[in-house]
C-alpha cells in the first residue's frame, strides 16, 4: 500500500440529515427531521440523489426517518471512527486529529505526534475550531456487501449513542457485529440549548420489527453461513484496521470540499453582533498559530460561521 494513504472502506454513496441548498448564491445547511441519501456524483444543485433514497421512502408518507443497515466489521472502532479533529474551515482538510491523548498535527515541519489536552484544554482549539467528529460506515441491501455508505457528524448524541451501542451489540452478539441485522433511527429531544425547539440525531437499533433474541439468532444463522462458505470476518477487519493505520488522516481531498460544504458553510446575511466573537476568535486562533510556527496558517474566511452540517442537525 501507499503509505501516508489512508484506505477507507469504498463509499457508494452519503447519509445526511437535511440538506444543502442554495440561497442568495450561496450554499447553505437546511435542517430536517428525516434522512437523505446521496450519490458521489454532483449537479448544479448539489449531490444527485442515490436511487435508494426514493426506494426506501416507500411506504413512509415520504419521510426516512429509518434505514435498514448491516456492519461491515466486528469491531465498533472500525465501523464508527470519533476523534477530535481541527479542519481548515476553508478548504476541509483536517490539521490535527486526537483523541484526547495524542494528536497527529500538520506543522511546518511537516507530521508530528503530540499530546492531546481535548478541545477544552487546547489552546489551538477556541472559538469552536476543534470539534468531535465522527464517520460512520454501514452497508444498505444486498448488491454490494463490501460497498459503504458514510454518515459524518459532529454532533455530541449522535457520536455517544452511536458510540455505545455499537460497543453493546458487539458485547450481547457475541463478537457478531457484522451479522446483526440493524437500522439506523433518527430520533428528536429538546435541550435547554435548544430552547425547547426539538433536535435530531441518529441512533442504531435492532431492524425495525423484531426482538432482540430474534436479531441475535440471524446473527447466528448467517455467522454461520459466511463460515461455511469460507468468509474470514476476523481477516477482513485486520485488514481495515491496516488500512487506516496507513495515513495520518482518514479524510482525503477529494473528501474536503465536502467537509467544508458540510461542517464550515458561508453564512447568508450574518449580523455584526453574531460574527463579532466568531471573527475575534479566529483571528486568535491565526496569531496563536503563526506565533507557534506549528503549522501553516491556511487562508480564513472571515466572513464564515461555524455551523453544523446536515449531516448532523443538532444543536450546539
Amino acid at each position: 500500500m501507499l503509505k501516508g494513504l489512508a484506505i477507507t472502506p469504498p463509499v457508494l454513496g452519503r447519509i445526511s440529515i437535511g440538506k444543502v441548498v442554495e440561497k442568495n448564491g450561496k450554499r447553505l445547511p437546511e435542517k430536517d427531521d428525516q434522512f437523505t441519501i446521496t450519490s458521489q456524483v454532483q449537479g448544479k444543485d448539489g449531490w444527485l440523489l442515490h436511487p435508494l433514497n426514493d426506494e426506501l421512502r416507500q411506504g413512509k408518507d415520504d419521510k426516512l426517518r429509518s434505514i435498514p443497515v448491516r456492519l461491515l466489521f466486528n469491531e465498533p472502532e472500525l465501523n464508527f471512527r470519533a476523534d477530535y479533529t481541527l479542519f481548515d474551515r476553508q478548504s476541509g482538510r483536517p490539521l490535527c486529529v486526537g483523541n484526547g491523548e495524542t494528536c497527529k498535527r500538520v506543522t511546518q515541519d511537516g507530521m508530528q505526534s503530540l499530546p492531546c489536552p481535548s478541545p477544552d484544554a487546547c489552546p489551538l482549539a477556541k472559538g469552536n475550531a476543534c470539534k468531535p467528529y465522527g464517520r460512520l460506515n454501514v452497508v444498505i441491501g444486498d448488491d454490494d456487501p463490501l460497498g459503504s455508505f458514510v454518515f459524518r457528524t459532529t454532533g455530541f448524541n449522535s457520536i455517544r449513542t452511536l458510540a455505545a451501542r455499537l460497543h453493546y451489540f458487539q458485547a450481547i452478539s457475541g463478537n457478531r457485529l457484522a451479522c446483526l441485522p440493524l437500522e439506523l433511527r433518527l430520533r428528536g429531544k429538546s435541550t435547554r440549548q435548544s430552547h425547547g425547539t426539538p433536535i435530531f440525531y441518529v441512533d442504531l437499533t435492532v431492524r425495525g420489527g423484531m426482538e432482540m433474541t430474534e436479531a441475535l439468532q440471524v446473527a447466528n444463522t448467517l455467522d454461520a453461513q459466511r463460515q461455511a462458505a469460507g468468509f474470514d470476518q476476523a481477516a477482513l477487519d485486520e485488514a481495515a484496521q491496516r488500512g487506516f493505520g496507513n495515513g495520518a488522516f482518514e479524510d482525503s481531498e477529494e473528501d474536503a470540499g465536502a467537509v467544508a460544504e458540510e461542517f464550515y458553510p458561508a453564512e447568508e446575511s450574518p449580523s455584526p453582533a453574531t460574527h463579532t466573537p466568531q471573527r475575534s476568535a479566529k483571528t486568535s486562533l491565526a496569531e496563536k498559530l503563526d506565533a507557534q510556527a506549528q503549522r501553516h496558517t491556511p487562508p480564513t474566511d472571515h466572513h464564515q460561521g461555524a455551523q453544523h452540517a446536515p449531516a448532523q442537525a443538532e444543536g450546539q
